[in-house]
C-alpha cells in the first residue's frame, strides 16, 4: 500500500543527514546499492500475531551511496505486511493503528529532514 500525501516524495538530503535521521526515527537502511537505498521501520500486531514495514525508497542525486556527501531524494513511502517464508505483501489490509503510526513516522521524518 502506497502511503500518499506524504510530502516527503522529492525530499532532498544527504545520505550522513538522512542516516542520522531515520536511524533516531528506528529505521533501518536495509537493501542499498551505489544508487539507492531502501529505509525499513517494523511494526509489530501482537494480538494477531503479524508484522509489517513501513518502507522509504531514496535515490541518489548526486554522488554514489557510499559517500556520505551523496545527495539523496526520497520517493513514495509504502507499508506491507511479512510473508512467510519472506517478503512483503502490499496489498495486504493494514490495521488502522499500524497505519496511523506510520504516518505519525513519516510526519516526523520529514519535519526532522526539512530542518
Amino acid at each position: 500500500m502506497i502511503i500518499e500525501n506524504t510530502g516527503l516524495n522529492g525530499l532532498k538530503s544527504d545520505l550522513a543527514h538522512l542516516d542520522e535521521v531515520t536511524t533516531k526515527l528506528g529505521f533501518v537502511r536495509w537493501q542499498w546499492e551505489y544508487y539507492r537505498a531502501t529505509y525499513d521501520l517494523k511494526f509489530e500486531d501482537k494480538a494477531n500475531n503479524a508484522e509489517y514495514f513501513l518502507r522509504v525508497n531514496a535515490r541518489v542525486e548526486v554522488g554514489k551511496l557510499e559517500s556520505p556527501y551523496a545527495i539523496l531524494f526520497l520517493e513514495e513511502a509504502y507499508i506491507g505486511k511479512t510473508t512467510f517464508p519472506h517478503g512483503l505483501d502490499y496489498s495486504a489490509p493494514i490495521p488502522q493503528a499500524i497505519l496511523q503510526a506510520s504516518q505519525q513516522k513519516l510526519v516526523q521524518l520529514k519535519q526532522l529532514l526539512s530542518e
